[in-house]
C-alpha cells in the first residue's frame, strides 16, 4: 500500500462531516430534507439562489457553502464511487475515470451566480459513466 492510498480515507472525513452538518442543519433548522440523490440537488441549488438573493457578506455564509458543496460531493461519490482527495486543506472528489472535481468551489460560484451543483453532479455522472 502506498501512502497516497492510506491517505484516501482521512480525505473523506471533513467533507463527509461536513456534508452530514448540511443535512442536519437543513432538516432541523429549515426542514428540508436532503437524501444524498442527484434530485435533491434541485433544492440546494434553490438554497444557495435564495441566501443570494438577500445579499449576505460572504464570510457569513462560508460554512453554509462549504455544507453544500461537500454534500453535493458526497452525491458524486455515492452516484459515481468517486472517492474524496485532499492536498493543502482543499478537498475535491476523483470519479472512477481519474478527473478531478470540486464541488465546494462549485458551490461559492453558485453563491456567486455562475453555477450549478446538480449540473456538476450530471457533468461527473456523465464523465464516469463514459
Amino acid at each position: 500500500m502506498t501512502a497516497q492510498q492510506e491517505t484516501r480515507p482521512h480525505a473523506a472525513a471533513k467533507p463527509v462531516r461536513w456534508a452530514a452538518d448540511a443535512v442536519a442543519t437543513m432538516r432541523e433548522g429549515a426542514r428540508v430534507r436532503l437524501d444524498y440523490s442527484a434530485q435533491s440537488l434541485w433544492r440546494v441549488d434553490r438554497m444557495i439562489e435564495d441566501i443570494r438573493r438577500e445579499d449576505p457578506p460572504y464570510a457569513a455564509v462560508e460554512n453554509v457553502l462549504r455544507g453544500f458543496g461537500a454534500y453535493a460531493g458526497e452525491v458524486i461519490v455515492r452516484q459515481t464511487g468517486a472517492e474524496w482527495w485532499s492536498t493543502g486543506g482543499d478537498h475535491w472528489i476523483r470519479t472512477p475515470d481519474g478527473k478531478l472535481w470540486d464541488p465546494v468551489e462549485e458551490a461559492r460560484r453558485c453563491f456567486a451566480g455562475q453555477g450549478s451543483l446538480r449540473l456538476l453532479c450530471r457533468d461527473a455522472s456523465a464523465s464516469a459513466s463514459a
